[in-house]
């Protein structure tokens, strides 16, 4: 019986040590983390802040709040606003979305710029 209890915490003990194999053999298919294009991220910032500004400034302009120009100067400030703001809102929604993990959204759908 003594060579059986042996055997038998011999078996046991090895049945307890981790495989040989590391988590990444076990799993060759699995995604790397997603590349994060920050350069991307930071232009549509840029882009987001100065459509932002140019959209208020327009407002004001039309409003009459800066100058009494009326919409000869209104209209294309508040035009360029809305160009500029639009496509740095859109990327800056997808960065969101991406970083909390929403299904259909991936920072692949942001362009990256490194060249």
């Amino acid at each position: 019986t003594c060579c059986l209890l042996a055997h038998t915490a011999n078996t046991l003990s090895a049945s307890k040590q981790p495989s040989t194999l590391s988590h990444t053999d076990r799993t060759p298919f699995k995604k790397s983390p997603p590349k994060v294009p920050y350069k991307a991220i930071a232009l549509a910032t840029v882009l987001f802040l100065i459509g932002t500004l140019l959209i208020i400034i327009g407002a004001l302009l039309l409003a009459g709040y800066i100058s009494q120009g009326g919409t000869d100067r209104a209209v294309p400030v508040l035009i360029i606003g809305i160009l500029v703001f639009l496509p740095g809102f859109y990327h800056l929604r997808i960065a969101y979305f991406a970083s909390k993990g929403y299904r259909g959204y991936s920072y692949d759908d942001i362009p990256d710029f490194d060249d």
